[in-house]
């Protein structure tokens, strides 16, 4: 997407990240990250936000490469987290006589982020209003908690273009070729997951709006079978399974309960389930352990006990899927503990605190290492989870 078009009037000038270590300092992007910006020509020419300040002067080289000798009329802030917004003053001094655009929670924190004078030069915008740019016309579509309070996105009536902010976007650079739905489901659940209310709002303001193309922040621009998109995000932010089977999330000390959680997934295989996917918690990305707690129908979560709870990554996870919302599935519970097993209660106490779990009646425990005898208890288990 580098210096091309989206179309035959609006240019992608955003810029890739390939050597970020940590995406909003905390998830790995093996694949780096894009920042995406647009700016539409028109009698108006309007710049559809900015970029991170690591890529800031990369930036501002492809906007004045668009732009021709050009001033841009119109700064849309569709977001003001610093990943798209941190160029807003360098931009505002740049062009003193463009006016930025956003509604009052955007102008809010514009104030708070930069020491900048705009007075004069604001145009607050409401849900439902639109600017008219000559033969394009922006309306305004209101994203809250999408994941921020002034989230908005736009919708470009004349060429049904959707400038959708934080929404469709995905792990990666625009160069990387990773499936979509993978870094998409990561970057949907970690940084959006916990607003599935708002997003389905969004859905249903937008149901009905004809959309040829999406333009989101991060990841590629999509242009053919949105259907499958918007499927997607329908079900995420329903918090409905995405796939029929069973994740298994496993924290073993010194590998014995890694051993029970691989022959429970062997049972479930030999008892016909397609998709099984197991992890160890202790060394897989968490963020990748909370997309796929989201994806699959039923979960299984086997730890060890530790300091009379359960060990220090299950407990880490089991927080993480209570920050980001996680409810609507089916758990089972395997422990481990030599002398007193702690972990099946510490975490079904955990599952308690989230919204319609359905634990498993029958919880295997494992005494140090697996018997025959506990082979028949996971039998029993797995029966139980599948029905």
């Amino acid at each position: 997407m580098n210096n091309t078009f989206v179309t035959d009037s609006i240019k992608y000038i955003g810029v890739d990240d390939p050597d970020i270590d940590l995406f909003e300092s905390q998830y790995v992007v093996p694949n780096g990250v894009s920042y995406n910006s647009y700016v539409i020509m028109d009698e108006k020419i309007t710049v559809m936000d900015t970029v991170d300040k690591r890529k800031g002067a990369e930036w501002m080289t492809k906007l004045e490469e668009a732009l021709e000798g050009r001033t841009p009329d119109y700064l849309v802030v569709s977001h003001m987290e610093p990943d798209h917004a941190a160029n807003i003053a360098n931009l505002a001094e740049k062009y003193p006589s463009m006016q930025i655009v956003g509604n009052v929670k955007t102008f809010t924190m514009i104030g708070q982020f930069f020491d900048i004078d705009i007075e004069g030069r604001k145009i607050v915008v409401k849900e439902g209003d639109t600017l008219e740019l000559g033969s394009h016309t922006l309306k305004f579509v209101f994203a809250p908690m999408v994941h921020w309070p002034e989230v908005m996105m736009s919708y470009e009536i004349s060429e049904k273009i959707l400038f959708a902010a934080d929404g469709f976007g995905k792990f990666g650079t625009i160069a990387s070729d990773e499936p979509w739905e993978d870094e998409a489901r990561r970057y949907y659940f970690n940084i959006v997951g916990k607003y599935g209310v708002q997003v389905q709002a969004v859905l249903k303001k937008l149901a009905g709006t004809e959309v040829s193309v999406i333009c989101p922040l991060h990841g590629p621009v999509l242009s053919e079978d949105l259907s499958h998109y918007l499927g997607l995000y329908d079900t995420w932010s329903s918090y409905r399974p995405e796939t029929e089977g069973v994740f298994i999330a496993y924290a073993s000390i010194h590998g014995n309960t890694a051993k029970a959680a691989e022959r429970f997934a062997e049972i479930l295989r030999e008892k016909g389930v397609k998709y099984v996917k197991v992890s160890d918690v202790s060394r897989t990305d968490i963020a990748e352990c909370v997309s796929d707690a989201f994806r699959y129908s039923r979960i299984v979560f086997a730890a060890a006990s530790y300091d009379a709870g359960v060990f220090a990554p299950m407990h880490d996870l089991l927080n993480h899927l209570i920050g980001k919302g996680w409810k609507n599935r089916k758990a089972a519970l395997i422990e481990n503990g030599s002398w007193g097993p702690t972990a099946a209660r510490t975490m079904k106490g955990l599952l308690e605190e989230m919204k319609n779990i359905d634990i498993c009646e029958n919880t295997v425990t494992i005494r140090s290492a697996m018997k025959a005898a506990d082979e028949e208890k996971l039998e029993a288990l797995a029966d139980e989870l599948l029905k």
